[in-house]
């Protein structure tokens, strides 16, 4: 099975339609991958969809990195 960095990554991927190359633990989805808000929400819901897991409102604000997003959702799967 993936990691859960790799199933992030594939998500990041396929939301921003860009190549994985240069994603890493500490790619930021405003500053660097340039993700609006229909971006990031997007992006939480395929975390969600993906892991089948619910990520708060309150959580998600706290995700501003791909490595910020492998943490919230080891916890939400502990």
């Amino acid at each position: 099975m993936e990691n859960t960095f790799d199933a992030v990554k594939a998500v990041v991927m396929d939301v921003m339609k860009i190549d994985g190359d240069d994603i890493t633990l500490e790619t930021r989805f405003i500053e660097d991958l340039k993700a609006d808000s229909m971006d990031q929400f997007f992006l939480i819901d395929g975390f969600c969809e993906k892991f089948d897991i619910n990520i708060t409102d309150e959580a998600a604000r706290g995700i501003q990195t791909v490595g910020d997003a492998v943490n919230a959702i080891d916890e939400a799967l502990k």
